[in-house]
């Protein structure tokens, strides 16, 4: 009878193996008996390598004489780290892209000893086409799982459009700019005294031709840089809608040297462009669509200068030899402030 039996059960088997969490086996592990005497008979008590995942039942029976001692217990092993996936919290913002903070949670399966937890994160930058997060899961037995999750992340705006410029047109602007490279949709709004801000461009062009405006009237002019991400930047300008006669534009405030310009007419040989500051003061023939006004000049014998206040001008065009004066219709009139 072995020493070191008590009542009908005994511990001398032994189990080799790295130690997990819980009662696991992380490793292979050998199991074996060592007994004071050789028993005379014996079952299940033979040495055993445990090589795969899972749960061993062991039962040994050792028999000294009429004396018969059991041995019963399991052995649980788990080598494998769990399977692990990462989910993110929602769809992305934009076109496939995130552009807010957003926040990944991992999840695993584990089918030996179970999942105990897995990590989640946060991620807000830095931008990346292909944004990694890493995170875990860790199983019963303290195994634990990587995996990694790409999305792609961007929470930069576009650089400002760039030389934004105003051309005045006949009741019509054009708005021109360059655009960064990763700007892919610039869009215009419009907005005037009245009503709603209206949308009036959305694409990819670097021009916009906005018309059916009306002389006088200011308008607002808001246009905006969008990359894939939909993340945005705005520039804002301010019109004042032109008729056929486009700079100054209406109430301008103006100094020297002047020029006026209007929308040239076809077959027009050359205009007459009138100045009222109370009273006509000047009057010319320009053969181009463009006046220089004199800081002085001479007009039926009076001496005038370009004073401070508000002037009215006129365009008519003429055709033909000058002294036919043959003139068409008035192209429009405007008026502009000379603030010296």
């Amino acid at each position: 009878m072995p020493s070191s039996a008590v009542g009908d059960t005994f511990t001398y088997h032994h189990i080799d193996g790295s130690v997990g969490t819980n009662g696991w086996y992380v490793s292979n592990v050998h199991v074996y008996w060592t007994f004071p005497s050789p028993p005379d008979t014996s079952t299940g008590c033979d040495a055993k390598t445990l090589g795969t995942d899972g749960v061993t039942n062991f039962d040994c029976v050792a028999t000294w004489g009429t004396m018969t001692l059991t041995d019963k217990f399991t052995v649980s092993v788990d080598k494998t780290p769990p399977a692990v996936h990462g989910v993110l919290s929602r769809p992305p913002d934009a076109n496939g892209w995130y552009n807010k903070p957003v926040t990944i949670s991992f999840a695993g399966t584990d089918p030996t000893s179970g999942i105990t937890g897995c990590s989640s994160a946060t991620y807000s930058g830095p931008s990346n086409a292909t944004a990694v997060v890493s995170g875990t899961c860790t199983d019963k037995a303290g195994n634990v799982g990587t995996a990694s999750l790409s999305f792609p992340y961007d929470s930069t705006p576009p650089a400002p459009l760039g030389d934004v410029t105003v051309k005045h047109e006949d009741k019509a602007v054009l708005l021109s700019w360059k655009a960064s490279t990763d700007t892919k949709t610039v869009q215009v709004t419009r907005s005037g005294a009245k009503g709603a801000p209206k949308l009036v461009y959305s694409g990819s062009a670097s021009s916009y031709q906005d018309q059916g405006l009306r002389p006088g009237a200011k308008y607002k002019y808001t246009l905006t840089a969008f990359d894939a991400a939909s993340n945005s930047t705005a520039d804002k300008v301010g019109v004042t809608a032109t008729g056929r006669l486009i700079d100054p534009f209406p109430g301008e405030s103006v100094t020297s040297p002047l020029r006026l310009f209007w929308v040239p007419v076809k077959g027009a040989k050359y205009y007459n462009v009138q100045l009222i500051k109370g009273h006509k003061v000047l009057s010319a023939w320009p053969t181009r669509a463009s006046f220089k006004v004199p800081h002085k000049w001479v007009y039926r014998g009076h001496h005038y200068k370009l004073r401070h206040g508000v002037y009215r001008w006129y365009v008519w065009p003429g055709y033909g030899r000058r002294a036919r004066a043959k003139y068409g219709r008035l192209l429009g009139s405007s008026t502009f402030r000379y603030a010296g």
